[in-house]
């Protein structure tokens, strides 16, 4: 009786929506062409949907364009579909969203797509392309740069968003800012000197992979109060901050694989983090630290890493010792354990540290370091010891194979 039931109500449900989409009107196709109005084309798709496709040529917009009709697709003919956003009043240039979502921030539209073509703005302008509460989005191969605001910000997208192939590039604030979103793709996109790169707030089950992110005026990837998640094989190199960086109350998420590269602001700065693995990641002329674990971070795996100056071969390094300009000296940096509690850091290889390969400030304890690798270590100060944690406290230091301490580097200009 019961799976009667249940097929009754499955026959009710399906055919009420079946019957729903029946009554709408087919959905269209829009075709718009140098000269006239995409927002004319989105005014006129049903509230089935249908494609609006965009011709070659350069769009002048002056307010957003407003995408308000759910199974909708936006496609342009690649770069040479120019949207450009005239506007100064900090408005994007592509406003995605239900029309009743500022009453009702429940509301939502499911299947809206864009592909395809630029969108630019300018630094008195708001995001590029700007979605609330939009199901199922999907952003591909579009090219957003030069905004005041967000390059992509996704509000409460909540159902499986996804970012691919897209390019970000010179935006004020993030290339993507995502707040509120869940089961979330963001791969194979490249990032150019944005503000940040990434941040991701208040959301789980981010996958960031196969990314590239290079000279960001700030940080690479910033995750906040989201878990379940996982950061691998991206290239993050040249931010003026720090490559990643885990945030309030962060927990089981994945770092791996990643070269992290050429960072002034550090490694990976585990802030608020806990139960999560940063393994077989390449940290590589990276200043301040390479992992930071602070006080509020712990139940860490740091295993299978690479710690590493410029050092490649034959005594030679690609990087200066010293230099005026910051971004060419030489650098190498290991981990940090600010006064906490309970991690592994296990078959790593730390090389060419300008100092300590593991250091333990504070009450750091119950920490494993056991079978790691260093070589070449207290280049730009002197340690004795250069896995430094105290015996006490429960700490395991063991097995860890130390050899040659550096040369020191010359007397010279202080490395900044």
């Amino acid at each position: 009786m019961k799976n009667v039931w249940h097929a009754c109500l499955a026959f009710v449900v399906t055919g009420s929506i079946l019957s729903a989409q029946e009554a709408l009107p087919p959905p269209v196709q829009v075709e718009v062409k140098q000269g006239e109005s995409i927002q004319a084309a989105l005014d006129k798709l049903p509230e089935s949907g249908g494609i609006v496709r965009i011709a070659p040529g350069n769009f002048e917009i002056f307010e957003p364009l407003v995408v308000r009709t759910a199974e909708t697709r936006i496609e342009g003919s690649g770069a040479s579909t120019h949207i450009i956003n005239k506007n100064e009043e900090e408005q994007p240039a592509i406003h995605i969203r239900p029309d009743a979502y500022a009453e009702d921030k429940k509301a939502r539209l499911w299947r809206i797509q864009a592909d395809n073509f630029r969108v630019s703005g300018n630094e008195k302008s708001g995001h590029g392309i700007f979605a609330q509460g939009i199901q199922e989005i999907f952003l591909h191969g579009v090219s957003i740069d030069h905004h005041g605001g967000h390059g992509i910000f996704l509000d409460f997208c909540f159902e499986d968003p996804r970012i691919a192939d897209c390019i970000l590039t010179y935006n004020k604030e993030s290339g993507v800012h995502l707040v509120g979103n869940h089961d979330i793709v963001v791969d194979a996109n490249h990032f150019e000197e944005n503000n940040d790169a990434l941040t991701c707030l208040d959301g789980f089950n981010l996958t960031f992979n196969g990314n590239n992110i290079d000279d960001h005026l700030r940080h690479g990837v910033v995750i906040e109060n989201t878990y379940g998640s996982v950061v691998t094989g991206n290239m993050i190199e040249e931010c003026a901050g720090t490559a990643i960086i885990l945030d309030r109350d962060c927990y089981g998420i994945t770092l791996s694989s990643n070269v992290i590269a050429h960072d002034l602001g550090g490694g990976i700065d585990m802030r608020d983090a806990w139960g999560c693995a940063i393994s077989a990641n390449t940290f590589t002329i990276i200043h301040k630290f390479g992992v930071r674990v602070s006080k509020d971070s712990g139940r860490l795996t740091i295993t299978g890493n690479n710690f590493s100056n410029s050092y490649h071969g034959e005594g030679l390094m690609k990087r200066k010792e010293q230099h005026e300009n910051e971004w060419q000296i030489d650098s190498g940096e290991g981990v940090l354990l600010e006064s906490t509690e309970n991690n592994v850091i296990n078959g790593n290889v730390f090389s060419g540290m300008d100092a300590h390969a593991v250091l333990a400030t504070g009450t750091s304890t119950g920490n494993s370091i056991t079978d790691n690798i260093v070589t070449d270590y207290g280049r730009r100060e002197a340690v004795e010891n250069p896995i430094a944690v105290p015996a006490d406290g429960g700490n395991q230091v063991k097995d860890n194979l130390v050899s040659k301490p550096a040369k020191p580097v010359p007397a010279g200009p202080a490395k900044p």
